[in-house]
């Protein structure tokens, strides 16, 4: 009875301490709100998910028909299935932002919260190409196909490793099983990572948008954070579900509404929204090889930012330079983006070409920028 008492008075102080005392920056502004927002998005995804996947069938004959059925004949099947739909774009929209927040205040910094979070953007986008293929319409068929086929430039094993993922020699029943699979197991290993992200963060403490040691000037984090939390949720699931009910399928491509035919192949293959940045520059590489180590480095290089600086002054509030750089990144991004959804003629190659170059280029501003200011600080005293 006394251990059960104690397991209880732990866990209830595990949670006091990571939700109700918590020490938390008293200036930290709206942008420290997606954090919470991209935890709810996450219990959204795996709360529909789970119910979904009572009525999807993964086999390649059935799984279009019973996206229909789940519309059409499931009680609120129809709504479920928007939710998730749309929820994974809006995960998206928020890890984004999540991203550039941390890019604009320097948070990258916090070395390991940093890298586990670069490990569950890459789970998630991983999540959500799977999911993207479930549905079994034309472009989910060959957006696995073109993906899947990436794999192959990898010299000796890509072959055999693409038949291996495929189970035969194309995207078939198999393949689709086993997305099933995965898709239903890994957003409870993402959940999993972050915990290990919130652990690592709770560790050093969350940071503030002026950068500086806010240890003298922290406040509880309920109910003041709590509140602003909570608002935020309900105002993001207010705008899922209008999203839901206005304009469901304002990012699906019209294509997916056709039944999967591997004997047809449509005019303009491409990816969902949020991959197709990365897309863009994958496209504007002629070799194979080099094309998928481009679309892995446009990711990856976010790696590099905590490694490569070491700044006196911790947020971009009192950098002029990088504030245009992070603007211009945003718009190299969204251009990406852009030129990602059309056909591989030109102008649009050619704009891919140079915007991919300006993205990676941007981390080298970014660093030389950042150096070449503290240098003056430091020489001439400055002080703003």
């Amino acid at each position: 009875m006394k251990k059960s008492l104690l397991k209880q008075n732990s866990m209830l102080n595990i949670i006091n301490n990571s939700l109700v005392d918590l020490p938390a920056p008293m200036n930290m502004s709206l942008w420290w709100n997606f954090g919470s927002l991209l935890g709810t998005c996450l219990m959204i995804q795996i709360i529909t998910g789970l119910f979904l996947s009572m009525h999807y069938c993964p086999n390649s004959i059935y799984a279009f028909e019973s996206i229909i059925h789940i519309m059409k004949d499931v009680n609120y099947g129809w709504l479920f299935r928007l939710i998730h739909m749309n929820g994974a774009s809006l995960f998206f929209i928020c890890m984004f932002i999540h991203i550039g927040r941390n890019l604009y205040y320097y948070n990258f910094l916090n070395l390991m919260t940093w890298m586990s979070g670069i490990i569950i953007f890459l789970m998630t986008m991983m999540t959500a190409f799977m999911g993207y293929v479930l549905p079994w319409g034309q472009m989910s068929l060959w957006g696995a196909t073109v993906i899947t086929n990436l794999i192959s430039a990898i010299p000796y094993i890509g072959e055999m490793t693409v038949l291996w993922i495929w189970g035969g020699f194309s995207v078939d029943n198999p393949t689709l099983n086993r997305f099933f699979s995965l898709h239903f197991i890994l957003p409870f290993i993402v959940l999993f990572l972050v915990i290990i992200h919130l652990l690592f963060l709770h560790d050093k403490g969350s940071s503030n948008p002026l950068g500086l040691n806010s240890n003298y000037f922290k406040i509880p984090m309920y109910p003041y954070f709590i509140i602003k939390d909570i608002l935020g949720m309900f105002i993001m699931f207010i705008l899922l579900i209008l999203m839901c009910l206005l304009n469901p399928y304002i990012f699906m491509d019209p294509e997916n509404f056709n039944i999967a035919n591997s004997m047809i192949t449509p005019i303009h293959i491409q990816p969902e929204w949020y991959f197709l940045f990365a897309y863009a520059i994958l496209r504007t590489i002629p070799n194979k090889l080099g094309g998928v180590i481009a679309l892995i480095s446009a990711i990856l290089i976010l790696i590099i930012l905590p490694l490569t600086n070491f700044y006196l002054m911790k947020s971009n509030k009192f950098y002029f330079f990088n504030q245009i750089l992070f603007w211009w990144f945003v718009s190299i991004f969204l251009i990406l983006t852009w030129v990602g959804a059309k056909p591989i003629i030109n102008p649009f190659m050619n704009i891919a070409k140079i915007y991919s170059i300006l993205y990676f280029s941007y981390f080298i501003f970014f660093n030389f920028i950042n150096k070449l200011f503290d240098k003056i600080i430091f020489k001439y005293k400055l002080i703003f």
